[in-house]
């Protein structure tokens, strides 16, 4: 709680600075190539613009939408910063996190009414099988949220089902299996283009064939995601300002969900994105979002960030085999070969059904060590090392 209340008076005081810096900024504001550290530019004009507007202009909509790269301690302080400006306008404020399948809503509701400790409420949502990102760069938000008993929400849906979309296509997944999910509105065709980059880019290292019916599944489960997502937030409390923490990736351009909700008629989205200092200026324009915040690179503090070892896999037990549903780029599973698909058979030695037999082997890797892993992949068995990293 100390720390919690450390970081709820940082997060004030920087408001503060922000908002007086931008104000001085604001007087002799001209067009600029890229976003100073502390303030805010709207990307329409490409000027400095003081905190209070970019705030009450977001406010005055329906749906704001936070961006984030999952692992960047700084976005998520920002994300917290807005929240706490923009719920101390005094209006209702409900928060919609990418990171819960919709299954574990009531242990949302829970959390929020007091009734899980921070270890129950993680074990509870099973975070390390739905997320596996490092908890603590989350639970300031979960905190805030908690105090002020403000509802949240999940905005997922399960793993299983983009991996379904993925491998079958969206039409080859039965209604009663698509947690709700209606058909996803087309892309907006820069969207798709850059998908394409993705998936192309997927199959140079895998060293995979050009595959069209895959690139096909591979962009049907994009927007399964995001329509997922969007409808969550569509389906919110009217009355409430409702705030959705989510990747970037979903929001930049407004390609992802912020898409998805104009075709499901709903209007007054904000899109605010943290800017990271470095980022080419040329995609700094008017279509990437409302205002972007500028972030110096993160600092890396020891205490606050403790190393976890992390393989970087999205993995399921389907029909009695721990199968790989995604890998995470620059991952240590992406550098030892591990592919979307395969199933993991054993780790050190120990034969793997459940997820959380894979978790508790991986846990007990120390810094720099190597753990030796057997895949399944279409019928054959493949030796492989996971090469962990030193701490840093």
């Amino acid at each position: 709680m100390r720390f919690l209340t450390i970081l709820m008076v940082a997060a004030f005081a920087a408001i503060g600075a922000a908002w007086a810096a931008a104000d001085n900024a604001k007087s002799n504001a001209k067009p600029i190539a890229c976003v100073p550290a502390g303030a805010w530019v709207d990307t329409a004009g490409q000027t400095p613009v003081a905190s209070r507007d970019v705030l009450a202009r977001a406010a005055r909509g329906s749906i704001v939408l936070l961006g984030e790269s999952h692992d960047n301690a700084d976005h998520h302080r920002w994300q917290l910063q807005t929240i706490t400006a923009l719920h101390a306008l005094g209006g209702a404020v409900t928060l919609g996190f990418e990171m819960f399948p919709r299954r574990v809503q009531p242990v949302l509701d829970a959390w929020v009414a007091g009734d899980y400790d921070e270890h129950g409420f993680l074990d509870a949502v099973e975070w390390d099988r739905v997320w596996g990102f490092d908890p603590a760069l989350y639970m300031p938000l979960f905190h805030f949220a908690r105090i002020n008993r403000l509802p949240m929400i999940a905005l997922n849906v399960e793993r299983g089902l983009i991996a379904s979309v993925r491998e079958r296509g969206w039409d080859a997944v039965p209604e009663a299996m698509r947690e709700g999910v209606t058909d996803p509105a087309t892309p907006d065709p820069a969207y798709r283009a850059s998908l394409e980059e993705v998936y192309e880019e997927h199959l140079e290292r895998a060293e995979k064939e050009p595959d069209p019916i895959g690139l096909e599944r591979f962009i049907a489960a994009k927007l399964t995601w995001d329509r997922a997502m969007a409808q969550a937030l569509a389906d919110a409390n009217a009355d409430s300002l409702v705030i959705g923490v989510i990747g970037d990736g979903h929001l930049e351009n407004r390609w992802g969900v912020p898409h998805q909700l104009a075709a499901l008629g709903r209007d007054g989205v904000s899109v605010l994105l943290p800017w990271d200092r470095g980022r080419d200026c040329a995609d700094l324009t008017n279509r990437l979002a409302d205002a972007v915040f500028g972030l110096d690179p993160p600092m890396v503090v020891e205490s606050e960030a403790p190393w976890r070892p992390r393989l970087g896999v999205m993995i399921k037990t389907v029909e009695g085999a721990l199968r790989v549903l995604d890998v995470v780029e620059g991952s240590v599973a992406e550098t030892a070969g591990i592919q979307t698909d395969d199933v993991i058979a054993s780790a050190a030695g120990v034969a793997l059904v459940e997820a959380d037999e894979l978790v508790a082997v991986i846990g007990r890797q120390a810094p720099g060590t190597w753990l030796p892993l057997v895949l399944d992949r279409n019928g054959e068995s493949l030796d492989i090392i996971a090469k962990f990293p030193p701490a840093p």
